[in-house]
């Protein structure tokens, strides 16, 4: 099962609309629905749909509009929070981290693993070299044109 959540995000006083943010989560994955929720914010981050110091839903409410537990939302806002996406304080909720994170040693390790795990597959399935670097450029570029608007 598929599901598509539209989100409209506002600011610290609740008068003021901010932007909208599109949560795709496929409820049939092998993904867990906490990482998909992880990598979805992460993407509404690095596209400018969600900007430093914007609010997003409370657990309780992302939880209730999904259907699933709150401790699946709560453990991927835990995990954002650890990664140095977003901040948690207890009057204001959840929201964007104003000082995003930067290229620290351990998220090379981890985007060397991850890309190495892609490219064996890749490799096995016969991609070739350029191929795939195409396929990285494009994401990359189709992801900052989304990011400019």
């Amino acid at each position: 099962m598929f599901l598509q959540l539209l989100y409209n995000m506002y600011n610290k006083d609740n008068t003021k609309e901010g932007c909208q943010m599109i949560f795709n989560l496929d409820l049939e994955s092998e993904v867990p629905i906490y990482q998909q929720i992880v990598d979805a914010i992460i993407y509404g981050i690095a596209t400018r749909q969600l900007k430093p110091g914007e609010p997003l839903p409370s657990v309780r409410s992302l939880s209730a509009d999904i259907g699933i537990n709150m401790h699946t939302v709560n453990k991927a806002y835990q995990i954002l929070k650890n990664d140095g996406f977003v901040l948690i304080h207890r009057q204001k909720g959840v929201m964007v981290n104003t000082e995003l994170p930067g290229v620290e040693p351990s998220f090379l390790e981890k985007l060397h693993a991850d890309l190495k795990n892609l490219t064996a597959e890749a490799i096995c399935r016969g991609l070739s070299r350029e191929a795939l670097v195409e396929q990285v450029q494009k994401i990359y570029q189709q992801m900052m044109d989304e990011r400019r608007g």
